[in-house]
């Protein structure tokens, strides 16, 4: 099949194969980048005008002429298919089509190595922007949650065995907790690549007197990467960025969990609306969490990126090696898959109902107040140790006798401790366990409280770069 010459064929006798150039062109997944390709050649040839290394008027129809490029291809005017190698050699073609030789120009001062790693660096930060736009807004949905089901009390766990009773609130903001660190996470992870690798050229810079400093101010970077070779052999931000996405996902998985069990009849903690769930195309009765098993499903996708872009960097030699192309595969997936279970998790939330009476219905007659029995112990001078073994047998006693902490007499408590007195009677109650909790950060209803004005002050004033 012909091809157009290549823009670095001037070396080679023969012409690249049509097998080889299908084989290594990116095109079909570097095309995304066309926004931010465009981006860092206006930057970088205002660059070159400013530096007069070309003529102002130069400058100025290069950029007019990229300018119009961008609309082309919004309008899917530019041809792009695997025939043009990849995004940078494509738009540089159709610029030089546009303006004749004056486009070879452009490429003054710079690589195709550099070039790629603005262009991902630039992605990186506009997915950031949206990633924690939308992680704000997941964190809203679950406020409004704890606040909706504030007093609302269901058991804790722990090893998947009930352990004591918590704040249905308390549960959400949890959630919200992490969440607040996958924020933090990106916004780490954006400031490490928020540095300008332009103008590095294929490795060891260039002869021409550029201003690497006047691009990465135009951009919005905070610098310039120092290192001529670092700037286009690392692949660092989109490991980091790629692992933050990682457990911005476990903590979905987590909480779809969740749901997939509170929504079952052994559960019934929970319902999703039927807009959220699908049935089975056997059994009439079904329906299923498929919209939270799909989040728990796709969180081995982002994994399997991470897995991807590390296994790709592990044995580079500097500086910039071919390999480094199937960077953007796992890259542009963990981005999109993300995106798309950030957004889908805040719509399964809104349309999650709780059932209250089926976690009162857990509540009765359980041993979650057992902790609260050894600590009644404690504060009546008894080594916590000591309090714990009396408890334990108080709880195997129950056990043996098919009677909860609630039914048992006092006479009962005080064959196994004489500091019970009747104060304990009162106490074995999952509501008044929480309300005694005192330790800050606990369940109890004021830290619960203290917790939801301070996440709507955080939210409320919650800005984004």
């Amino acid at each position: 099949m012909p091809h157009a010459k290549p823009l670095w064929s001037g070396r080679f006798k023969e012409p690249l194969s049509a097998i080889a150039l299908k084989f290594s062109s990116s095109i079909d997944f570097d095309k995304k980048l066309y926004q931010e390709d465009i981006a860092g050649s206006i930057a970088h040839v205002e660059m070159l005008a400013a530096t007069k290394i070309i003529s102002a008027e130069e400058g100025r129809r290069i950029r007019k002429a990229l300018k119009e490029i961008a609309r082309e291809i919004d309008g899917g005017h530019v041809d792009l298919s695997w025939e043009k190698e990849d995004i940078h050699l494509a738009v540089e073609q159709r610029l030089i089509q546009k303006i004749g030789p004056l486009g070879g120009k452009l490429h003054t001062g710079r690589s195709r190595n550099d070039q790629i790693a603005l262009d991902e660096r630039l992605y990186l930060r506009a997915a950031v922007h949206e990633l924690q736009k939308l992680i704000a807004q997941l964190q809203r949905v679950l406020l409004y949650q704890a606040e909706k089901y504030f007093g609302t009390i269901m058991p804790g766990y722990t090893h998947m065995q009930r352990a004591q009773p918590v704040y249905l609130s308390h549960h959400f903001l949890a959630y919200i907790s992490m969440l607040e660190r996958d924020f933090e996470r990106l916004s780490d992870c954006r400031k490490r690549a928020n540095k300008l690798p332009l103008g590095a050229a294929a490795l060891a810079g260039t002869s021409l007197p550029i201003d690497r400093q006047m691009v990465a101010r135009k951009m919005g970077f905070d610098g310039i990467v120092e290192n001529s070779m670092d700037a286009v052999s690392d692949r660092d931000y989109l490991i980091e960025f790629i692992a933050a996405c990682s457990t911005i996902m476990v903590h979905l998985s987590r909480f779809a969990e969740e749901l997939v069990l509170w929504t079952s009849q052994e559960f019934s903690f929970a319902t999703i609306d039927d807009a959220y769930s699908t049935g089975s195309s056997i059994m009439p009765q079904k329906k299923n969490p498929d919209m939270a098993e799909l989040v728990r499903g796709k969180t081995g996708r982002v994994f399997g990126s991470l897995t991807a872009i590390l296994t790709l960097m592990k044995g580079l030699p500097l500086a910039y090696n071919r390999d480094m192309q199937e960077d953007k595969i796992p890259f542009f997936d963990a981005v999109t898959t993300t995106r798309e279970c950030l957004f889908i998790f805040s719509h399964i939330l809104v349309h999650t109902h709780v059932n209250r009476n089926r976690f009162e219905e857990e509540l009765k007659h359980d041993f979650l107040i057992a902790t609260d029995v050894a600590e009644y112990l404690v504060q009546k001078g008894v080594p916590f140790r000591e309090a714990h073994s009396m408890t334990g047998k108080i709880v195997a006693y129950s056990v043996e006798h098919k009677k909860s902490l609630d039914q048992l007499t006092l006479k009962e408590f005080k064959h196994y401790s004489k500091y019970f007195d009747d104060d304990i009677l009162s106490m074995l109650d999952p509501y008044t366990s929480v309300e005694r909790k005192k330790s800050a950060g606990s369940t109890s209803p004021n830290e619960v409280k203290k917790q939801i004005v301070h996440w709507t002050r955080v939210l409320k004033n919650r800005k984004l770069q």
